[in-house]
């Protein structure tokens, strides 16, 4: 880290090769720039530093948290870009008010958006990367030969367009399976129901109900805030609005918006603490 301080940048130092940083010297001056980005103005020089700087100060959690990913069998490229994603909202909604490490409020964004890119662009089922490959060339061979046959090819008529064996051809077919996922509100066949789905034979503990309990204790708490104070909350969590734009939508300054946000965020949070 350079000694000296960057011309007209808040006094924040300036920072040489912030994404090589240790994690902890990073902690310690993501806190000092955090500081300094809820008084800069939005969109100016100064906040756009101290902004790109917080995000290559902490490029080291995006590669920790794609690391988990890494036997997904897709580009560890691909993982690092979405995962910076998630690093960049996490750094835009990232209050110091919070009480909380940014680490651990950064991971789960950056979790989350990977996770989003795999359900968006992924297989239903984990597949090899050679038969996602050999599924493609599958279905070229089965149309071509289905045209020039003008019925459904044999397994070793396949095999002998592509120069596969007839284990391979099976072994491909039975991967396609895994490109699309059945509905749990499937019938099935179950001996004993004939109304049965999936969903009856399989169980687990659902993750979201402690979200459920805390959206139940949030609810009255919100409610019981002014009209202006539950707008602001709309505009910043609900309409993902910067403190800039809820401004000039309600006519005070940025940094009005952001002390009114610290006030209410703390109220809430005090209220779930008293909550039995």
């Amino acid at each position: 880290m350079g000694a000296g301080t960057k011309t007209g940048v808040a006094e924040l130092p300036e920072v040489t090769a912030p994404e090589s940083l240790a994690p902890k010297d990073a902690r310690a001056l993501s806190k000092m720039f955090f500081d300094k980005l809820a008084v800069l103005e939005e969109g100016t020089p100064e906040y756009q530093y101290a902004r790109n700087t917080l995000i290559e100060m902490n490029m080291s959690l995006v590669r920790y948290a794609a690391g988990r990913f890494r036997s997904r069998g897709d580009q560890m490229e691909d993982i690092v870009q979405v995962g910076m994603i998630g690093l960049i909202k996490a750094i835009d909604r990232f209050e110091l008010s919070r009480e909380v490490e940014f680490p651990t409020f950064a991971v789960p964004y950056i979790v989350g958006e990977i996770k989003r890119f795999f359900r968006d662009t992924s297989w239903a089922v984990h597949v090899p990367r050679r038969l996602q490959e050999a599924r493609v060339e599958l279905a070229k061979a089965t149309e071509e030969l289905s045209t020039r046959l003008g019925r459904a090819p044999k397994v070793s008529e396949l095999a002998a367009l592509m120069s596969l064996s007839e284990d391979e051809v099976i072994e491909a077919r039975l991967a396609s399976n895994g490109y699309n996922s059945t509905s749990l509100d499937a019938a099935i066949n179950s001996g004993e129901d004939d109304d049965a789905a999936l969903a009856d034979f399989i169980g687990a503990d659902d993750p979201g109900m402690e979200l459920v309990e805390n959206f139940q204790s949030l609810a009255p708490l919100i409610h019981e805030l002014d009209d202006r104070d539950r707008q602001i909350l709309h505009l910043r969590f609900v309409e993902e609005l910067t403190q800039s734009q809820i401004g000039e939508r309600l006519g005070v300054s940025q940094m009005h918006v952001s002390r009114l946000l610290t006030r209410i965020l703390a109220r809430l949070r005090a209220g779930l603490l008293t909550v039995d």
